[in-house]
């Protein structure tokens, strides 16, 4: 059974590196790797079971409030520096220099994965590490080979645009009634009607599979 506690005054004097836990991931936004640092040592010590939860995971959630994912990326993201780019996880790195978090994340996985040529794994690299690129600057090509879009999640993404295009369709012939024969007018607007009925239900037989 857990044994989770919660820190409040009436624990006493607070544990310093509990403190600096929760003080890190205030500071998520602003710094990442700091974060991922207290994380890895307080996994690696086990220092959860000190306060009073059974595993680590545990400890991140209730705590921290980070689910296992996001712990995962960052745990692992740092361990990558720490191996490839020590010199941007060091206590003196300047917050302007630390990468960004999901493109490290999407730089690790090319690597392990291996399914990038060399020159384009170089080229990533070069963005992540270097320019402090995004995952949105990352060539979408290479993007869908390390992380490729469920099939679900792609027909989902499909049906949204053409909603959006079938709508403003509709829209813009019905502002152009100067322009627009009412008879064309009105057979575009079944047709567009139509559209929408038929993509509400690709959308729900996705959602249901």
């Amino acid at each position: 059974m857990s044994r989770m506690r919660k820190t409040d005054e009436s624990d006493g004097p607070v544990d310093a590196e509990r403190a600096e836990a929760l003080a890190a991931v205030r500071r998520f936004r602003s710094g990442w790797v700091e974060l991922a640092a207290v994380l890895t040592r307080v996994k690696r010590d086990r220092s959860f079971a000190r306060w009073g939860f059974e595993t680590f995971e545990e400890y991140a959630r209730g705590e921290l409030g980070l689910r296992r994912e996001t712990v995962e990326k960052l745990t692992g993201s740092y361990a990558f520096l720490k191996r490839r780019a020590p010199s941007m996880v060091s206590a003196d790195a300047p917050i302007s220099k630390v990468p960004n978090l999901r493109a490290v994340d999407f730089l690790r996985r090319a690597e392990e994965e291996g399914e990038l040529p060399q020159r384009t794994l170089d080229h990533v690299r070069t963005l992540v590490l270097e320019e402090g690129a995004s995952v949105q600057r990352i060539p979408r090509e290479v993007r869908e080979v390390v992380m490729p879009v469920p099939a679900d999640e792609r027909v989902r993404r499909n049906i949204a645009g053409l909603r959006n295009v079938a709508t403003r369709l509709r829209e813009l012939v019905r502002e152009s009634e100067d322009t627009v024969p009412e008879v064309l007018a009105g057979r575009v607007e079944r047709v567009v009607e139509d559209l929408l009925k038929a993509l509400n239900r690709s959308l729900a037989e996705n959602d249901a599979a």
